[in-house]
Order: C-alpha cells, then structure tokens, then sequence
C-alpha cells in the first residue's frame, strides 16, 4: 500500500468509527385505496403548492395528507387474478410548461403515454400524447443517462436494450428510443435492468442480468455499447447501483430471481491493471431453507435505493410482490406481502453490515417501489401500488439516535 492509500483509509476509518447513525425510523400507515388499479406510483408537485403529491394508477393524491383523490384519466380497476395496465409510473415536465406530467409504463409490450397536466385551467381529464411503442421489460428503470439532466426510460423494444428520450420542445413528437446492444432475446417480459456510473468515467452505464453495458464517448450515438458478461442474477427486477462497502466503487445489488427468491450484492473490484471485475454476496439466500425461522421473501420484484436512516449511505427498500401470477401461480405466494428496508453500514476492514428491518407486512410492493420525503422531515417515506391497492408509509423519526459501533 503507497502512502495516498494509507491516508485514504485513515481518513476512512476515522470517518467510520464517529459516525453517527440514526434509530430506524418507524411509520404510519396510509391506505389511500384498497382497489387494484396499479402496480407503480410515484410522485410530483402537481398543484404546485409546494407540497408533494402521489401519482398511483389513475388518480393523483394531493399531499400534505393525500386525502383529496383527483382522476387524471379515465379509472378501471383490475382483478387481482390478472394484470392492469400500468406497471410503473414516472414524472416529467414533459411539455417544458413547468407543470409536471405522468408516464405511465404499460404492460409489457404495449405502448406508454404521457398525460399532460393541465396546470391552472383544472380540467379533470388530462390530454394522452404517446410516448414509446411496444415497451419491453417487467422493470423498466428512469435514470438520466446521455447526463442532458432529463430521465430517459431504459427498457428493451424489438430485441434491442435501449432508453428512450424526450424533447420538452416538441412534446407532440414520440420520444427517441437509443439502441445500446446489438437485436438478442429480449422480449417484452425481460426481466431487470438499472444504471449507474460502473466505471468511473463520468458516463451511466447500463446494468442487466447478464452483463453491464459500458456506455461510448459519444453519448447521442446509438450502440452497440461494449458489452462485460457477469451474470448478476437469473431473473432481476430492479437492479440498484450503489457503494455497499464503502471503498468507493459502485457495486450493484438485485433479487437473484425475481419469482423466486434470493436478494444478492456484487461487490466490484479491481485488477492492479484496472480492469473490473465482480464477487457475489448473499443478502437473502436464492434457496432459502425452508425448515429454518430465517427472513425469507419471494417475489421480490421491485426494488429502490435510498437513505432510508440519514446516515449518509444508501439502503435497499424492497418487498414481496403480491400474487405476482395469482394465488397459487408461484413459490409462497400466499406468504404475507410484506415491505422491508434493510440498513447499509460501511465497517472499517470488514464486509458491510446489511440489517433489515420490516416496513409492513400486508401490502408489499408491485412492480415498482418508491422512496421519496414526503413529509418533509428530511426522511424518505416509501409509496407503493398494487394488487392490495395503494399504502403510502410516512417516516417518523424515533428520538434520539444511536452511535455506530464499527
């Protein structure tokens, strides 16, 4: 070890061993319906009264308290035996108005729009525009990755992964979709895909399960990107890019397989030469044993990264989604639907300490968790939309906090 690294990980210890880390936050329960419209929800200032409000299927929930329901398209509730038609949902100022708008993900292989908030006038109905057609992909991610400050979607369309862009100037105009590997065997119900900066080079790159996608210099030309085979997991969801351990590299974590079970992180490392390379760690075992009272959940299709106790490192809020393919359609599908958050503790020469600790266990997540701060408290609140319907779980702060012991 040279001296820079030496000083490095002095001043890494040092800032380890005097962190201070909150108490977990406990949370209040909202249950803004019990009817199944949706599988994603998100979040924006609608109404611009600076206060944030949810967007989950076709209503929008004004905050501070979510209790006045406004329809910004025409509602249809789904049988939980079968799927609707709006897996995830995004915000954007879509128009450049400076009101935001809704993307709704549709399923599978059919088209998205976006629905354009109507500002000041009020109309109840917003005006549909079409976004991208036949959108590919279970998990697609909203991540800005040409860094033009806007989020493009990341999914897969014809056989190709890609994300796809928008033009605030030309709002009428479908949005561009960025091929990033050559035609392979994507297909509408692909599952997993994220990104983040995995090389250091300043540009996103793009996570599957198969490989990372390392983005080129020139950023508005379309692919092939270069391809690094590693698989990351059978069958992700949501796939977060993150610093686990501390080290300064990103490292990614995702459910192994997204039916079944097993939630893993792959801890990037590094050849003295430079060239990269990832060890897989077990957070929840792949093949859990069933005869034992350890924490098991299946069906974990969704996934987010947040700082979920404010003490400057990245957690991961997943869950169990409920009757992904019905009640008898996959492994304990009848399991409670429950909601975790599991705390990311960097440790001085050690692995990193992974602590979950239960959100809810009658609601889970669908295809789509979200963390954001709802209540303005400086700690993210976590919404989600499902077969259950729709829960939001606002943070409140335990007093006092706790003094990291690494």
């Amino acid at each position: 070890m040279n001296l820079t690294q030496c000083l490095s990980a002095l001043v890494l210890a040092a800032s380890l061993v005097s962190t201070t880390v909150a108490g977990p936050p406990a949370y209040e329960k909202l249950v803004l319906s019990d009817k199944f419209y949706s599988e994603g929800a998100y979040y924006a200032d609608f109404n611009r009264d600076e206060h944030i409000d949810i967007v989950a299927g076709p209503f929008w929930y004004a905050g501070p308290d979510f209790k006045r329901r406004y329809e910004y398209r025409e509602p249809r509730e789904f049988s939980p035996l079968d799927y609707s038609d709006n897996f995830l949902t995004y915000t954007g100022d879509f128009n450049g108005d400076e009101w935001p708008d809704v993307l709704c993900v549709p399923y599978p292989g059919t088209d998205a729009y976006w629905y354009e908030n109507p500002g000041k006038s009020g109309d109840n109905r917003w005006t549909s525009h079409l976004a991208l057609k036949n959108v590919g992909n279970e998990s697609p991610a909203w991540i800005d990755i040409n860094g033009d400050g806007r989020r493009d979607l990341v999914f897969n369309i014809d056989g190709y992964l890609g994300y796809g862009t928008w033009n605030p100037h030309r709002p009428d105009q479908p949005w561009a979709f960025h091929k990033i590997s050559p035609q392979g065997d994507y297909q509408r119900f692909t599952h997993g895909v994220g990104a983040g900066d995995i090389n250091g080079d300043g540009r996103m790159d793009i996570v599957e399960s198969k490989c990372w996608w390392e983005q080129s210099e020139d950023k508005d030309a379309d692919g092939p990107w270069k391809r690094h085979p590693y698989e990351f997991a059978d069958a992700a969801a949501h796939m977060g890019v993150l610093d686990i351990n501390g080290d300064g590299l990103l490292d990614v974590v995702n459910a192994w397989h997204c039916h079944l079970y097993g939630l893993v992180w792959h801890e990037q490392k590094r050849t003295a030469d430079g060239k990269i390379h990832f060890v897989q760690h077990e957070i929840l075992p792949p093949e859990p044993d069933m005869a034992s009272p350890d924490l098991r959940i299946s069906q974990l299709h969704a996934l987010t990264i947040a700082d979920i106790d404010c003490d400057g490192v990245q957690d991961i809020v997943t869950g169990k989604r409920y009757w992904s393919h019905g009640p008898t359609g996959d492994v304990e599908a009848d399991a409670p639907p429950v909601l975790y958050w599991f705390r990311v503790e960097h440790q001085v020469e050690s692995p990193p300490k992974i602590t979950p600790f239960e959100i809810d266990n009658n609601s889970g997540i669908g295809t789509q968790v979200t963390a954001v701060d709802l209540n303005k408290d400086k700690t993210p609140d976590v919404v989600v939309c499902n077969k259950k319907g729709t829960f939001v779980f606002l943070s409140k702060r335990e007093n006092g906090s706790q003094t990291g012991s690494q």
